[in-house]
């Protein structure tokens, strides 16, 4: 039972991985194209005083989850929380170069706390 629900949830991190890889490095934003037809349109999941920071959060909380839970069973780099908040830091910087986008501050500050608050809420739980 417990490789059952492993093995689809192990593709949908690698799958969140990827999608995350492409939304990042996209010289635009191709969620703000498919819903608003505007590449330079951030999408605001949840309306707050941050802005579309809180997606960043959101998703790499996400992203830190899924990675916790396959962890067990598939220790390999690419689900150590370390790697990922060190591409969440790396991504975030290669705004600087990619054209039609731009380094938040915010943004990095959000990834860091969506891996942040997922580890503090296991270590609290175990």
């Amino acid at each position: 039972m417990k490789n059952t629900i492993l093995k689809p949830l192990k593709y949908i991190y690698y799958f969140s991985l990827a999608t995350l890889f492409i939304l990042y490095l996209f010289p635009g934003s191709l969620i703000g194209y498919l819903l608003y037809g505007n590449f330079g349109q951030q999408p605001t999941l949840i309306p707050n005083p941050l802005g579309t920071s809180i997606n960043h959060l959101i998703f790499f909380s996400y992203i830190t989850i899924l990675a916790l839970i396959i962890r067990p069973k598939i220790k390999n780099i690419l689900t150590d929380y370390k790697i990922i908040l060190f591409i969440s830091f790396i991504l975030e910087i290669s705004h600087f170069v990619i054209p039609n986008r731009a380094f938040e501050f915010f943004d990095l500050i959000a990834n860091i706390l969506g891996v942040l608050i997922i580890i503090f809420i296991k270590r609290f739980i175990k």
